[in-house]
């Protein structure tokens, strides 16, 4: 769950459908930005303030769902990285969007390897949805834990950021490219159905979209996800302040590329994007390439990004599963399937990418080549 997203409450009643229909007939049609904002963060039935429906049962399966191995892997990075920047005390440990707080339980129990590192460790939660806090409390409740809304409230000090699928639900703009220019894509009505439309004038700057895709082929299109910057922005604050490393971990290409990304998904199946607004997970895939320049912009160290396959194997996910699957024989075959499913090209072991960011002077972090 994202605490950057401040969307403007919709005055109207009914459904959340309902009442994008009627703030599209009264003012026009809407960014899909302002669609997206709305379907996910809408304060009376945004999707991650009312559902946060996540894991086999929910809508969809994130890494940590996969298998307790992804967080135990980011645990043992955690005490590296703590290592490795001379063993502060204490340290933020920081997970923004932390789901059900699977990961940050899974990053835990590993780090007792180190007992040192878990006695430093100050652990704080960016989340403000009520259903998915509950579950964090439930999943974490042996160990002392803050919430905060937003990144800025972690009080100050040396921190280890985590963010796994944080960035996709950002809310992103459209653009197409005609002869005319680049045009906005956005949400209308044709009768009493939503629809995708363009903005029959070209956008005055195209400063908005990445140089290195203003001259793409006409029928482009193109997407922007303007608060990455501002998220991109508090960390690098935050590193620049105190010294600490971040990992960012999400699924899109490792180059800028053009296409149409939003997808909706309910019941482990995609739908369409404008299906019943507030009732389906909606996400992009994240532009790496754009978001190690904003980094880079921030004067901080740009790491990656690496495939999750290759991040999670140098980490020791082959020796964590042989160990696991000692332990638990009978669950052998299932025990490699969840691995796989991390770490092999064809699943998520390319898809989804790593992205590390240091401050200075820092050494490279594990994972990531030096």
């Amino acid at each position: 769950m994202n605490a950057i997203v401040r969307p403007q409450r919709l005055q109207a009643a009914g459904t959340l459908k309902d009442r994008l229909k009627t703030l599209i007939k009264t003012q026009g049609s809407i960014t899909v930005a302002r669609y997206m904002a709305a379907c996910l963060y809408d304060p009376q039935d945004g999707y991650y303030i009312t559902r946060g429906r996540l894991g086999r049962d929910g809508d969809f399966i994130t890494a940590p769902e996969v298998s307790q191995m992804f967080g135990e892997m980011l645990g043992l990075w955690c005490v590296q990285m703590w290592t490795d920047m001379g063993k502060p005390d204490p340290v933020h440990i920081i997970e923004m969007g932390p789901g059900r707080g699977v990961l940050m339980a899974d990053a835990l129990r590993a780090a007792k390897v180190c007992p040192e590192f878990l006695a430093a460790a100050k652990i704080t939660l960016v989340e403000n949805c009520e259903p998915l806090i509950t579950a964090q409390r439930a999943a974490l409740a042996d160990h002392a834990v803050a919430w905060v809304p937003r990144l800025g409230d972690v009080p100050p000090g040396p921190s280890l950021i985590l963010a796994n699928e944080y960035l996709d639900c950002l809310p992103i703009r459209q653009f197409v490219r005609r002869d005319t220019g680049w045009h906005e894509r956005l949400v209308g009505l044709k009768g009493e159905d939503l629809v995708f439309g363009i903005a029959p004038r070209p956008i005055t700057s195209t400063a908005v979209i990445p140089e290195r895709l203003r001259e793409a082929p006409t029928g482009s299109l193109v997407e922007v996800r303007p608060q990455a910057q501002a998220v991109v922005s508090t960390i690098a604050q935050r590193l620049r302040d105190h010294s600490g490393a971040a990992v960012l971990i999400d699924y899109g290409p490792t180059q800028s590329e053009v296409g149409d990304t939003l997808q909706a998904v309910r019941a482990h199946k995609k739908v369409h994007a404008l299906h019943e607004p507030g009732d389906c997970d909606l996400s992009a895939r994240v532009d790496f390439e754009e978001l190690a320049k904003l980094v880079r912009d921030e004067k901080l160290t740009v790491h990656g990004p690496v495939g999750q396959g290759p991040f999670l194997k140098t980490l020791g996910i082959d020796i964590r599963a042989a160990h696991l699957i000692r332990a638990n024989r009978e669950r052998g075959g299932e025990i490699v399937r969840e691995r796989d499913k991390l770490t092999a090209p064809e699943a998520m072991g390319q898809l989804f990418k790593v992205l590390g960011v240091t401050s200075a002077n820092l050494p490279t972090p594990t994972g990531f080549s030096a």
